[in-house]
């Protein structure tokens, strides 16, 4: 299989800010190496597929009589609170990470130990595409980290809502706007927003940006070498407005997380939501019925003229470069790489896995309709706060939460503030 092998783009620069280092944030402490155990520190949580991972770690330490003690932090403070572990005195043996500028951010800082020996005594190059190996576990000419899932950000739906308000799925941004009308109509949310914690708000920054502007201009942007004034950016910001004053979003976005908004669109008080196929586990955990109680559909469309780019993350397992049981870490980080292994992953988490052995004919089908989107589409990306480096990328996030407090604000005023503050982010490098 080389359906990655176009489709991973390298579109994120090096580094950020040693600054973040200074934020106070949870971390974990960890006892004295005893035995061989492994330290492990994750953003996994009850929502993100926590027994999932637990029940792979006791089928590891069956095999391997390694235990594994497993730390957890939210998934919003793990992105600050992670920083702060590696550069202390006691990190994490293993640690979970997002492939992309964060990760390349790690290793530039030297937190991160190469695996390449790891990597070539399991033949993973025969494992994983190519274009993922580059894009995801490749930095500096070595590899860090090992890829244990992939996601796709898809317009998820309730399809029971939709057919009781007669709305059929919008294929372009006027159907779009139309049918957030009929389903206000009817007193139902269009469309479902928790941005509370900021990032769930970047996935209609990065679609309004890539499906107008495209994937090449988006990476310029990303890398600091476009504006946030620019023309193509104002655009993106301006059709988001037009949504927003369309009525299209939960009114008070930034009251509710992601999860809340999950919920809104299972009750069937919402129609739509934009999210990523973790929603799926979330919505299982729930009793929802994949293809029944939700589905999803492509963003819409813009001009056929633009290639169809996709957007998710890509998350992996790494080792500290200060591991005090680096062995017992990359025999964890060879077992988490099995196609057998990542199929259980995925299953539990509601992911895809990068694994080209893995078996996918247990996924549920609207996961395997991810698939086969993410397979057709010629660009894949990095969402927002993966694709630019961590300083930019809060300034960015900032940028789209303040933005959802009032929607009808001065766009241009606010990319200006945004262009400014990004700018010296870079700079700081």
């Amino acid at each position: 299989m080389t359906r990655f092998g176009t489709m991973w783009r390298r579109g994120f620069v090096l580094a950020a800010s040693l600054a973040l280092l200074a934020s106070v944030a949870p971390t974990a402490t960890f006892a004295q190496d005893e035995g061989g155990s492994v330290d492990m520190l994750t953003y996994f949580s009850v929502d993100l597929g926590e027994k999932a991972l637990a029940s792979i770690v006791e089928e590891f330490t069956a095999e391997t009589g390694i235990a594994v003690n497993i730390g957890e932090i939210d998934h919003e403070n793990y992105k600050t609170a992670i920083l702060v572990q590696l550069a202390g005195g006691n990190p994490p043996d293993v640690l979970t990470d997002w492939a992309g500028a964060r990760a390349a951010f790690k290793v530039k800082n030297g937190a991160l130990m190469p695996i390449d020996d790891m990597w070539a005594e399991n033949d993973l190059d025969a494992e994983f595409p190519a274009g993922m190996v580059a894009a995801a576990s490749t930095y500096d000419g070595a590899k860090y980290t090992v890829p244990v899932d992939y996601h796709y950000a898809g317009m998820f739906y309730n399809p029971k809502v939709l057919e009781a308000a007669g709305v059929a799925i919008p294929t372009t941004w006027d159907e779009l706007l139309v049918a957030c009308g009929t389903l206000q109509e009817q007193g139902v949310v269009p469309i479902s927003l928790g941005s509370m914690n900021r990032w769930p708000a970047q996935f209609w920054f990065d679609y309004l940006l890539l499906r107008t502007a495209g994937p090449d201009y988006r990476a310029t942007l990303m890398a600091g070498e476009a504006a946030y004034s620019d023309p193509e950016v104002v655009n993106a910001m301006t059709l988001w407005q037009e949504a927003a004053a369309a009525g299209c979003f939960t009114p008070d976005a930034n009251a509710y997380d992601w999860t809340d908004a999950a919920d809104q669109l299972y009750k069937g008080e919402a129609a739509m939501n934009l999210m990523g196929t973790w929603i799926t586990g979330y919505l299982d955990g729930l009793g929802a019925v994949a293809g029944e109680d939700y589905d999803f559909f492509e963003f819409p469309t813009f001009d056929p003229a633009v290639p169809n780019a996709v957007v998710g993350p890509v998350d992996t397992f790494a080792v500290a470069a200060a591991a005090k049981n680096p062995d017992g870490a990359k025999q964890l980080l060879a077992f988490l790489s099995r196609p057998e292994v990542q199929t259980e992953w995925a299953i539990g988490q509601g992911a895809l896995p990068p694994n080209v052995n893995a078996d996918t004919s247990a996924l549920n089908g609207v996961l395997q309709k991810a698939l086969s989107v993410v397979a057709a589409s010629p660009s894949f990306n990095f969402n927002y706060d993966l694709a630019t480096p961590p300083a930019p990328s809060e300034v960015g996030l900032d940028m789209f939460a303040k933005f959802m407090s009032d929607p009808a604000q001065d766009v241009a005023a606010l990319l200006a503030e945004t262009e400014t503050a990004v700018k010296a982010a870079f700079e700081q490098q």
